[in-house]
């Protein structure tokens, strides 16, 4: 009998797991419709931005061929020819529970901040979550390399204050020389099940025509069979709209951590929720069967008794 006892102590401990882990699961899935409508929401936006200040680049460089000058670059993006300094945001959690996302971004930051000091860079990393910078700390514990912690009021704090707070600290730093390139580790958003951990440029602005095809970058100065006219002049647009587009960069990889870290929280727990029903039907099983076995021993013993009288 104390088999029996042990069996429905450790059935009901499953139990209360069980029901912890499927409401975990539930919040999770609803943080993560409300995120994932941000994200769809700002793709387009993104998106349309970015290429907004392409073709406007696109159209100072055309006229610097032609007339043989040389603009003065904004701020943003006045890249240093060989970069010696870098600042590496990783984006992570706070908390656990949230099967291989903390370990992924850790190990990504991790790689870029190796192939950094292989290249003779210094480093610094600041981690934006508590878990990469617990990992990142016993990863590097006996390097020169400073790993700083970001602590953002996530109560208090939507994703547009958290990303503009975040941008005013990374302009701030690279208008004061503290850093030649600042990159971003974080999750790109594919599905609930899918993430991609890749490390982005953010600052200085990367603008490049490497992912437009040919046909549209031959009409990316036009608007079907119009030409773009631009006012005051477009220097004076590429400045105005690169720290749209830089606090734009921002809030995208903000809004696809927390997406991507909602989506693993939602797929760990539906798993656990899962393994502990399994687990909760095998130990019915095997309970009902020494049940059923003691059952027996007894009736035995009391008809052995009988006969004996």
């Amino acid at each position: 009998m104390a088999g029996l006892k042990e069996l429905r102590t450790r059935i009901d401990a499953i139990k209360s797991t069980q029901k912890i882990t499927s409401a975990m699961k539930m919040v999770a899935a609803s943080r993560l419709r409300r995120v994932q409508i941000l994200v769809d929401k700002n793709q387009g936006y993104s998106e349309n931005l970015r290429r907004s200040a392409l073709r406007v680049k696109m159209e100072i460089e055309a006229e610097e061929k032609a007339k043989n000058i040389r603009f003065i670059r904004p701020t943003l993006l006045q890249a240093k020819a060989n970069p010696q300094k870098y600042t590496l945001y990783v984006l992570s959690s706070d908390r656990g529970l949230c099967g291989a996302y903390n370990s992924n971004a850790a190990k990504c930051a991790a790689q870029r901040i190796n192939e950094l000091q292989n290249a003779g860079k210094i480093v610094k990393v600041i981690c934006v979550g508590k878990k990469a910078y617990d990992t990142l700390r016993r990863m590097f514990r006996d390097s020169n390399i400073s790993i700083e912690r970001m602590v953002l009021d996530a109560h208090n704090l939507s994703y547009p204050k958290a990303a503009a707070k975040i941008a005013d600290q990374v302009l701030n730093a690279f208008q004061n020389g503290k850093f030649d390139v600042c990159e971003f580790a974080y999750a790109q958003f594919v599905s609930a099940i899918s993430r991609n951990f890749v490390c982005e440029q953010v600052c200085p602005l990367d603008l490049n025509s490497e992912h437009l095809p040919e046909e549209q970058l031959q009409l990316i100065n036009r608007s079907g069979d119009a030409f773009y006219e631009y006012l005051p002049d477009k220097l004076m647009l590429l400045t105005n709209i690169l720290p749209i587009l830089f606090n734009d960069n921002i809030f995208k990889i903000l809004v696809n951590a927390a997406a991507s870290e909602h989506g693993a929280r939602m797929s760990s727990m539906d798993s656990a929720t899962r393994n502990a029903k399994k687990m909760i039907s095998e130990l019915t099983l095997k309970y009902n069967s020494l049940r059923q076995s003691a059952i027996t021993t007894e009736l035995i013993e009391i008809i052995a008794g009988a006969e004996a009288i």
